[in-house]
């Protein structure tokens, strides 16, 4: 297995010299065939539990576990009570007593822990990210500069890695979830039942 870049920086970098495959991903648009990239999109429906809890989607865990940061328990209530995971997603826009900040620190494990469950809970999306290889793993959203690249498949496949111009942080989280998964580690399981963090908690090393 090829070692693969591990954020955008060391992508565009190692793009100047070498060629990697692209996987690309938007939204999850369901396939005739079965399951498609789409299942890597925070907003398929694919249940899976930490700890006592039970998570319709990774959008779901995720808008959680921003709530709960920041110990706003009223809008972390009415996520798990929203099926419509882009309403879910605006109540995570309203979350109280938010810091940019201390999400940064977080935010990629939470999304990483979220993916890890959903994963490897659901067999055919393990077996369908598995089947994705050591393809660099791509969210083509033109309107996320953060957890995609800032531009559709069509724009990013005419364009050097190097002026993509967002960060691919849910692209790279996948990529850890898929590698993680392969090498069978203990600690993936502890990882994952770690849960949401807590109110001002301390980042977590990510395995």
């Amino acid at each position: 297995m090829t070692l693969l870049p591990e954020d955008i920086i060391a992508l565009r970098k190692r793009s100047r010299d070498e060629s990697f495959n692209y996987l690309f991903f938007w939204k999850c648009s369901p396939e005739s065939s079965g399951v498609g990239p789409g299942c890597l999109s925070q907003w398929w429906p694919a249940s899976f539990k930490i700890g006592e809890r039970e998570y319709p989607t990774a959008e779901h865990f995720m808008m959680y576990s921003k709530a709960m940061l920041f110990g706003d328990e009223k809008t972390a209530a009415q996520i798990m009570e929203t099926e419509s995971c882009k309403e879910v997603k605006a109540l995570g826009r309203k979350v109280e007593n938010f810091d940019s900040d201390l999400w940064r620190e977080h935010r990629f494990a939470v999304v990483l822990r979220g993916n890890l469950a959903k994963f490897s809970q659901n067999e055919e999306l393990k077996q369908y990210i598995f089947s994705t290889g050591d393809a660099i793993i791509v969210e083509a959203s033109p309107t996320d500069n953060i957890w995609g690249i800032g531009l559709s498949e069509d724009k990013a496949k005419a364009t050097d890695p190097a002026n993509w111009k967002g960060m691919n942080l849910l692209g790279f989280a996948l990529m850890r979830t898929r590698s993680l998964l392969e090498s069978g580690l203990e600690y993936v399981s502890e990882f994952i039942n770690l849960g949401p963090p807590t109110q001002g908690a301390s980042p977590v090393d990510t395995p």
